[in-house]
């Protein structure tokens, strides 16, 4: 990944459909805006199916792809379902003027009126399509059966987590997955061709990138929700109690920032059981995500050697304890693993990116070290006077790093900017060696001068927006994961190009794998 430059932008925000950003015309062209103005990355949040907040962090199905993601008109154009289909679904005529905000009703009630009839015209479809399906099906079973029925026996018991639907179901009897496969087999079939489309359509922006020379960064959390397919399935992988209930959780303990800690509610592994299955389902799950994408971040990364563990009646972080994990034995085994299938970077590197904020400990730096995985720099962090500070630039050592001015945590830059108070504005003017009159670009400037190997910048900190267009504030459950471009893609060309030709000054580009 040497020298390179990218941009952060979730598909949610993409402007043009109803809603929601989609896998469309819109993200063609975004590739494409990329590729013409030589910016070789493009970083993406989770493509699973969001929480009932929004987040794509906290997933029902962590392999899965976002039903809101699918793009209607793409199907038409295919025959997968008609114009009069189209037509008909929620939020339609609604295009202009275009939607500032993700409308996650619309979404969802738009997503399932497109399932229903992907299924009402899949008799109509063509023998061959109806072939790659059926492979397809069989080769993603390891997920996609579970999904199918999680989705479903979810709408059934009228969204109640799974540890209170009926016993036979929560704790998957044979029986009573046989009698679902008979009675549902359409609500099945239809979860079933969601997923087909949603990934063809995905793979169609996969090879565009590929062939305009953009790498796709995807983003992995550790923990999988509690109420997900993934801990349905596998319930014996996680520290629950027998009725499904945690029996630890996850989160982090009491710090300058919370003076209780974090609480995360979700279950933490039972790593000697993945030791035993030689970490199966770990190796899966990340083998799924880097088939979709070049690199992965690779979120809360120091939880691989060693987790804060909670007990799951807890009200709080404090009580907990950090406890060991085999980080480094999954870690080889994937190595292992990604050789064989030839899913290393060009210089043999694993292609995660170890997602390293907060207090990190000499472990957990080695164990990043010793498989040479990136950590991450947040340049807002840099500017509290402390002439140690690690995530200002001059304090970088080496290069094996990716930097960003700020995350989808962050506030935007000049949404940071106005917070400052002078003190920290006369430390980022000395940082950059100029008046700060452009706090976005000039922020920007010193993370494409540092020596890391990727800087990455969001997209509204090249529009230099404000408060207004943050994608997320952690702790907070309201107006988070909504925002959405409100102005064409092709009004972004003058600040792609101006941002190419800033990175081009500090020898930035190439292509995926650097």
């Amino acid at each position: 990944m040497s020298g390179r430059c990218g941009v952060l932008l979730h598909p949610t925000t993409l402007p043009g459909t109803p809603a929601c950003g989609s896998f469309g015309a819109a993200a063609r062209a975004w590739i494409e805006a990329l590729a013409d103005a030589a910016i070789p990355v493009w970083q993406l949040l989770p493509l699973a199916p969001t929480d009932g907040t929004g987040s794509p962090y906290s997933s029902p199905s962590g392999s899965a792809l976002n039903p809101w993601l699918i793009d209607a008109d793409d199907l038409v154009d295919e025959g997968a379902i008609t114009a009069a289909d189209r037509e008909g679904l929620p939020g339609a005529g609604s295009l202009a003027p275009p939607a500032e905000r993700l409308d996650p009703a619309i979404a969802a009630a738009r997503a399932e009126a497109i399932a229903a009839a992907l299924l009402r015209r899949w008799p109509e479809q063509p023998g061959a399509s109806r072939e790659a399906f059926q492979r397809w099906r069989r080769a993603e079973h390891a997920w996609l059966d579970d999904h199918c029925r999680f989705m479903v026996l979810r709408r059934q018991q009228a969204g109640r987590p799974w540890w209170q639907w009926p016993g036979p179901l929560a704790q998957r009897q044979a029986r009573a997955l046989r009698r679902l496969a008979e009675e549902q087999a359409e609500a099945l079939l239809q979860e079933a061709l969601l997923q087909w489309q949603l990934q063809r359509q995905w793979q169609r922006l996969r090879d565009l990138a590929r062939g305009r020379g953009v790498a796709l960064v995807g983003d992995l959390p550790f923990y999988v929700a509690h109420d997900s397919a993934d801990v349905w399935a596998h319930r014996d992988l996680f520290s629950l109690a027998l009725d499904g209930s945690l029996q630890q959780q996850s989160g982090v303990p009491p710090d300058y920032f919370s003076a209780t800690g974090q609480l995360w509610g979700t279950p933490v592994y039972r790593w000697w059981r993945h030791r035993l299955a030689g970490f199966r389902w770990w190796l899966l799950r990340l083998e799924r995500q880097l088939e979709l994408f070049d690199l992965l971040r690779l979120d809360h990364f120091r939880a691989l050697e060693a987790y804060w563990g909670v007990p799951g009646t807890a009200d709080t972080a404090e009580h907990g304890s950090w406890k060991p994990s085999p980080g480094g034995a999954l870690l080889e085994r994937l190595l292992r693993r990604c050789r064989r299938r030839g899913l290393l970077l060009p210089d043999g590197r694993l292609p995660l990116i170890a997602e390293d904020l907060g207090v990190i400990t000499p472990a957990v730096e080695a164990l990043r070290d010793r498989f040479a995985l990136p950590g991450m720099k947040i340049l807002q962090f840099a500017f509290d006077g402390n002439e140690d500070n690690a995530y200002l630039p001059v304090n970088y050592a080496g290069n094996r790093w990716v930097v960003y001015t700020g995350t989808h945590d962050n506030a935007t830059s000049l949404g940071w900017w106005c917070s400052l108070d002078d003190g920290a504005r006369q430390r980022v003017a000395a940082a950059v060696g100029a008046p700060v009159t452009a706090p976005s670009w000039q922020l920007l400037e010193l993370a494409l001068a540092s020596p890391a190997e990727l800087a990455v910048v969001p997209l509204q900190d090249l529009l230099e927006l404000g408060d207004e267009a943050r994608f997320n504030t952690p702790g907070t459950t309201e107006g988070n994961w909504s925002w959405r471009l409100s102005r064409p893609l092709a009004e972004l060309a003058g600040a792609l190009h101006g941002y190419s030709a800033m990175a081009a000054r500090y020898g930035r580009g190439g292509g995926p794998g650097g």
